[in-house]
C-alpha cells in the first residue's frame, strides 16, 4: 500500500466516496427522495447545493439516493453475473465434451441477441422491480463472463498442477475452486471493474427509457430523463448524474487497473 500510485489513490478516493454515499444515503441526504422543497429548477444555493429538479425536489438528495439505487443494483448484478458465468465457464472448460459444447452453444445463442432489446422485451411483460432488474441484468451479462472464464480456464486446465490434482483423484469442484479460480483471478478482477461500469450504464439506460427504476424512486438514469428538457434552457440538472456516472467509471477502472497490476506481479501459477 505504501507504493500505491497517485492514479489508484484518486480512484480509491472517489470510488470509496460514492460507495460510502450509497451506504449512508439515509443519513447524509438533506431531504427525502420524493420531497418537494422548492420551485422548479432553482439554481444552486446554500439551501440547495445542486439546485432543484423539474418539480422542485432537492437535486443533491435525489443524486445521493439515486447513487444508492444505481450502485446497489449494479454491484448485485455484477456479483450475480460473475458467480454464474465463472462457475459455468470453469465447469465447461474442466469437464469438456458434450457439457462444454452444450453450454458454449447456448451462450452463443444468448449473446447473438442484442442485450438491450432483449432486456426491453422481458421488462415490457414483467413487473419492473429491483429484484427483476438484478436477475435480468446479471444473467444477461453472465454470458460475457462465461466466455472469458472458459477461455482462461482452458489454458489453466492443461497445466501440470491441474493434471497432478486429477491424478490424485480430486473432484471437479475441488479443481475448479482450488486450482482454476486462484490462477484466473487477475483477468476476472480486471473484467469485473468493466462489467460493473457496464451495469451502471445498463440500469441507467433502462431507467432513461422508462423501464428501469420507477418514480418517485431515484437513480441516475432516471434523473437524466426527468431533467433532460432543462438542457434547452441552459439548466445543468441533467448533466449532474452524467458527470457522476463518468467519474465513477473512471475511478473504478483506475482501481481495477491497479489491482490487476498487483496480482500479475505476483507469482502466477501455484499448486494445490
Amino acid at each position: 500500500m505504501r507504493n500505491i500510485p497517485i492514479s489508484a489513490l484518486i480512484g480509491l478516493f472517489f470510488t470509496g466516496l460514492y460507495f460510502l454515499g450509497a451506504i449512508f444515503a439515509q443519513l447524509i441526504a438533506p431531504y427525502g427522495v420524493a420531497e418537494v422543497v422548492g420551485d422548479v429548477w432553482e439554481p444552486s444555493s446554500a439551501k440547495f447545493w445542486l439546485g432543484t429538479d423539474n418539480i422542485g425536489r432537492d437535486l443533491l438528495s435525489r443524486m445521493i439516493f439515486g447513487g444508492q439505487t444505481t450502485i446497489f443494483i449494479a454491484a448485485s448484478a455484477t456479483l450475480l453475473s460473475f458467480t454464474t458465468g465463472s462457475i459455468l465457464g470453469f465447469t465447461a472448460a474442466v469437464t469438456g465434451g458434450w457439457v462444454d459444447q452444450a453450454l458454449s452453444r447456448f451462450i452463443d445463442l444468448i449473446i447473438s441477441l442484442p442485450t438491450l432489446i432483449f432486456a426491453l422485451v422481458v421488462l415490457s411483460v414483467m413487473p419492473v422491480t429491483v429484484f427483476v432488474l438484478i436477475v435480468l441484468m446479471g444473467l444477461l451479462d453472465s454470458t460475457r463472463v462465461f466466455r472469458l472464464a472458459r477461455a482462461v480456464a482452458v489454458d489453466i486446465n492443461v497445466m501440470d498442477y491441474v493434471e497432478a490434482a486429477r491424478l490424485r483423484g480430486e473432484k471437479t469442484a475441488w479443481i475448479i475452486f482450488r486450482e482454476i479460480l486462484p490462477n484466473a483471478l487477475s483477468p476476472l478482477v480486471a473484467e469485473m471493474g468493466l462489467r460493473f461500469i457496464f451495469m451502471v450504464l445498463f440500469v441507467s439506460t433502462l431507467s432513461f427509457l422508462g423501464l428501469g427504476i420507477q418514480p418517485p424512486a431515484a437513480d441516475w438514469g432516471g434523473i437524466v430523463k426527468e431533467n433532460k428538457d432543462g438542457i434547452v434552457y441552459g439548466i445543468p440538472a441533467a448533466l449532474v448524474p452524467a458527470i457522476a456516472i463518468a467519474t465513477l467509471a473512471i475511478s473504478v477502472n483506475l482501481v481495477a487497473d491497479w489491482i490487476l497490476n498487483r496480482t500479475t506481479s505476483l507469482k502466477g501459477g501455484r499448486g494445490g
